[in-house]
């Protein structure tokens, strides 16, 4: 019994090892942790942000916001419309698992029968979450709709949490 505490002690500890936590940042190539963006046009860019295994939605799509916040600011833009958003999602989100097997064989002597139990861990820590906004940025007072940031908002609420 200690040597079946020991292996799933020593699996919840690989498993917090393998998730790298999502951080606000550059992503260092295509299929990493951060944001990357493709200006479109002057003032309007396709963001996206590519959470680690495992992030919350909402944090994905908070960084993805807080993106298109900071190239408004950059390029002297008041505010920005998200004019399409998508989010995918890949891998999936498990916990222990258990199986059972029975078997059985005879050979010239002598016949056994055996049954195994087994357990496997899912190490990915979770599914993985990308946000992907087009948006198109505008100067002055910020027009009403619900699709509408105010860039330095964005930048000081969203900002704060990371």
């Amino acid at each position: 019994m200690k040597r079946l505490m020991l292996t799933v002690g020593l699996c919840a500890v690989l498993a917090a090892c393998a998730t790298a936590p999502t951080v606000y940042g550059p992503a260092s190539g295509p299929q990493t942790v951060g944001f990357s963006e493709y200006r479109i046009e002057p003032g309007r860019y396709r963001v996206t942000f590519r959470g680690g295994p495992g992030a919350p939605a909402e944090q994905v799509s908070d960084y993805a916001l807080l993106r298109a916040a900071d190239l408004a600011i950059a390029d002297g833009y008041d505010w920005f419309r998200v004019s399409d958003r998508y989010m995918t999602q890949s891998g999936q989100s498990g916990g222990p698992r258990l199986s059972v097997g029975a078997g059985g064989g005879s050979g010239r002597y002598s016949s056994g029968v055996g049954v195994g139990l087994g357990t496997s861990f899912d190490l990915s820590g979770g599914p993985q979450v990308v946000q992907t906004l087009e948006v198109m940025m505008g100067r002055g007072s910020r027009p009403p709709g619900s699709d509408i940031y105010d860039a330095r908002e964005i930048r000081r609420v969203i900002g704060a949490r990371t």
